[in-house]
């Protein structure tokens, strides 16, 4: 189930940069405040916000899933929730690493194992959604991993620790 939320006051300087629904909203009809006439939507005090179902229409592409939270807050578990729920529907992007693949670990299931000079070129040549360090190693997700998933005509899901 996706929730996408509507009429959300935006902060001075702040802009959307995501497009959450290509569906005509109710609030494109009418203004929240014509909606609720107690102004219940004033910027000071909102005691809740209004959600609209997204529809995806059939003949739409599949989308990326950017889940972003701090370690600890339970994205990750999140992640695997929503895939486990589905598995046709959704599925994750395999992330690509420097570290040395485990003898019980395929390449291409847990992640793509590269060097560090193929990892460091992706990244130069902008081909990574997302990257990062851990433990002195480099791990991140391509765009080609995200068109892979998506171009098996599922959701793609993927988790972000912000840095």
């Amino acid at each position: 189930v996706f929730w996408v939320l509507m009429c959300l006051p935006l902060p001075a300087g702040f802009r959307r940069s995501m497009r959450l629904s290509r569906r005509k909203s109710r609030a494109a009809q009418a203004p929240c405040s014509a909606r609720c006439p107690s102004s219940c939507y004033s910027t000071l005090a909102a005691p809740y916000e209004e959600v609209v179902r997204y529809q995806r229409h059939p003949a739409d592409r599949n989308r990326l899933i950017i889940l972003v939270g701090p370690a600890g807050v339970g994205v990750n578990e999140l992640r695997r929730r929503l895939i486990a729920s589905n598995p046709r529907e959704f599925r994750s992007a395999v992330p690509h690493t420097t570290r040395v693949q485990k003898s019980y670990e395929m390449n291409g299931r847990e992640y793509h194992y590269v060097s560090k000079e193929t990892f460091e070129n992706m990244v130069y040549s902008h081909r990574m959604l997302e990257y990062g360090e851990y433990k002195g190693y480099l791990y991140g997700t391509s765009i080609d991993a995200v068109r892979t998933v998506l171009d098996e005509g599922k959701v793609c899901v993927i988790d972000l620790e912000p840095q």
